[in-house]
């Protein structure tokens, strides 16, 4: 291609972005007024600063909700989970799911849980 005709349609546009903006400005002052212009910006800044604040105490609030601290039923190893999930305790490995504020085991149906009780060992002697 012909090098000169390149040249030929490059347009210089480095100072039209500041003109656009002064003009862009200048008619929001002459429709609002200088006073409407700096409330409005003063209202984005406390926006700039107050937004995250919210969202900070929010996202306490909703992860407070979210959250149960309890003791496997298994081991008894204390841990947190989320509300309405399933997964494994860390500490042995069992398959657990949150209740309300506790964790139960998940078990198939018709599984029966039995407490071991560990009994003394006596040793009897005959009489003879």
């Amino acid at each position: 291609m012909n090098e000169r005709f390149n040249k030929l349609r490059q347009y210089n546009t480095s100072g039209l972005g500041c003109w656009v903006s002064l003009i862009i400005f200048a008619l929001i002052v002459g429709k609002i007024g200088l006073g409407g212009v700096v409330s409005g910006f003063l209202i984005l800044i406390a926006l700039f600063f107050l937004v995250p604040v919210i969202g900070f105490w929010g996202f306490q609030w909703w992860l407070k909700q979210k959250i149960t601290q309890a003791q496997c039923p298994v081991c008894e190893y204390e841990f947190t989970g989320l509300k309405n999930t399933e997964f494994n305790c860390p500490s042995c490995g069992e398959s657990l799911r949150v209740e309300g504020d506790r964790f139960t085991r998940m078990t198939p149906p018709g599984t029966i849980d039995v407490d071991a009780v560990e009994v003394s060992v006596q040793r009897i002697e005959e009489e003879n």
